[in-house]
């Protein structure tokens, strides 16, 4: 049985233009895993937007969280990490699906190694206008002044926002002498000298470097360009390309 990571699926991103063809690649994907993941972590902007209200379900992703049920029925263990852009999840998956749902950061035992799992909006230098939105997106009481709006308006809002900030503020690059994912880990290594592995999402770039003896630098990729997962099986963690063929 093998531990899988995923992150930035972005599903139902209103610049990608088919977001129901990458959904069903999605979904075959996980069909692809049931039986052998013991685990299953999503490390944040799965949904490119998603807000729970108390008594309705947005409409959109009724294949990808099919999916995501038989998996849990199947006994696989499904941990959600909330990224920037599906912040608003609170109950609803967590209940219905079985989900366990992680704000913030986690560190594990996973068959005998301790990973540090967060999708990583947080760390480093924020804009700060990003800084000030997160702040104004994770208020409570804002939270629910906002879902006093109807959804026919707060929906394309949204969309449109993702969408311009996708255009205008994506990080596509990696240096891993000066990354400020990789100051981070190697600070937080001082702290936690027991990690291995330290997992990430958000960047949408692809790392898999040694950062420490015995320790692991890991960032996801997305599921826009690189269409790549991490999976960590008989002490060994890789990142793998999913294509149509599986």
């Amino acid at each position: 049985m093998a531990t899988y990571f995923i992150s930035d699926l972005h599903l139902g991103a209103t610049y990608q233009s088919d977001t129901r063809s990458r959904e069903r690649m999605v979904v075959d994907f996980l069909h692809s895993i049931r039986g052998k993941a013991e685990r299953l972590f999503l490390v944040g902007d799965i949904l490119d937007y998603w807000y729970e209200y108390r008594t309705v379900v947005p409409r959109g992703y009724v294949r990808f969280f099919g999916a995501l049920a038989e998996l849990a029925d199947a006994g696989t263990k499904i941990t959600w990490f909330i990224g920037n852009h599906d912040i608003w999840l609170f109950d609803y998956l967590r209940d219905e699906l079985g989900i366990e749902i992680v704000d913030g950061s986690l560190l594990t035992e996973i068959d005998g190694k301790c990973f540090y799992i967060t999708h990583g909006d947080a760390i480093g230098t924020l804009r700060p206008g990003f800084k000030l939105i997160r702040g104004v997106f994770r208020n409570r009481f804002c939270q629910w002044l906002y879902a006093g709006i109807h959804p026919r308006w707060t929906v394309p809002f949204a969309l449109r926002w993702s969408s311009h900030s996708r255009a205008t503020g994506c990080e596509s690059t990696f240096d891993f002498a000066t990354d400020p994912m990789v100051d981070f880990a190697r600070r937080t290594l001082v702290e936690h000298p027991d990690v291995n592995y330290f997992v990430f999402g958000h960047r949408h770039v692809v790392a898999n470097q040694p950062l420490a003896d015995g320790c692991q630098f890991v960032i996801l990729g997305d599921w826009l360009t690189n269409f790549t997962y991490g999976v960590f099986e008989g002490g060994n963690f890789v990142i793998e390309k999913y294509t149509s063929e599986g």
